[in-house]
């Protein structure tokens, strides 16, 4: 049985072919992972649909689909959506392990607490999203005129919906690990970041109506976390860049 790829270190050489066959290596890591992921979501699928029918209010719980094929594919559609974030993890991984060697090591230490910490933040993203942002949206749009209208929501409409919602809401808790990047890579300052408060604050709600939603409740949801995330963005550069003085100091001294 072949083994795992073995993750090179920093300034060993490898020829064209052995990167090569490491990256094909990982690879299929990376789709066995995805693979076995989707096998396991798709056995599941129905604790997932139901999962998701749980942000619905009560009485809507029960989806329709309207095709012969629509329960199956609908049903293979989210074990696709849930496999990958499943696997996710893995495929960040060997994605990571490939290009770290090109990496100083203490450079190699940073980018494992950055993914540590946006993975952390794409865990409460998600969290935010399904007890939060996702019911507050349904509500609001399963009971908008609901005198007029007949609400009877589709399968397929709905997975596509909420997890549209869930993603965006993921992608919004991390603008902490972005706004953490530029000021590494001197790009923007924690000084302009502190001067410049009031225009940032309003790129943050441009961002907001920009992302998927469209509701006011979920546009309103998704942007008040971007103005709470931008803050806390400001404060995490200020030690970042305190930190990056310190260890720059010390390495002048020695």
């Amino acid at each position: 049985m072949k083994r795992l790829p073995r993750r090179l270190r920093h300034g060993e050489e490898a020829t064209l072919v052995e990167h090569l066959d490491e990256l094909r290596s990982r690879v299929i890591v990376s789709l066995i992972a995805v693979g076995v992921a989707f096998i396991v979501a798709f056995v599941f699928h129905r604790h997932l649909i139901h999962w998701l029918e749980h942000a619905l209010p009560e009485k809507r719980r029960h989806l329709l689909t309207l095709g012969v094929a629509e329960p199956f594919l609908t049903s293979v559609w989210v074990a696709i959506w849930a496999g990958f974030l499943l696997a996710l993890p893995v495929v960040l991984w060997q994605l990571w392990s490939f290009l770290a060697p090109a990496f100083e090591e203490h450079t190699q230490r940073l980018v494992a607490w950055f993914v540590l910490l946006s993975t952390a933040l794409l865990a409460f993203g998600l969290a935010f999203g399904y007890f939060v942002a996702l019911p507050a949206a349904v509500h609001f749009l399963t009971n908008y005129d609901n005198s007029v209208f007949i609400v009877q929501i589709r399968a397929r409409d709905y997975i596509s919906f909420s997890m549209t919602v869930l993603l965006a809401v993921a992608l919004v808790f991390e603008l902490p690990i972005f706004v953490l990047a530029l000021v590494r890579l001197g790009v923007l300052t924690t000084q302009q970041l502190r001067g410049n408060r009031r225009i940032g604050y309003f790129i943050v709600a441009i961002v907001g109506v920009l992302l998927p939603g469209i509701d006011p409740v979920t546009t309103a949801i998704e942007t008040i976390p971007l103005w709470i995330l931008y803050e806390l963005s400001i404060w995490l550069s200020v030690l970042v860049e305190r930190r990056s003085g310190r260890e720059l100091a010390t390495t002048q001294a020695s």
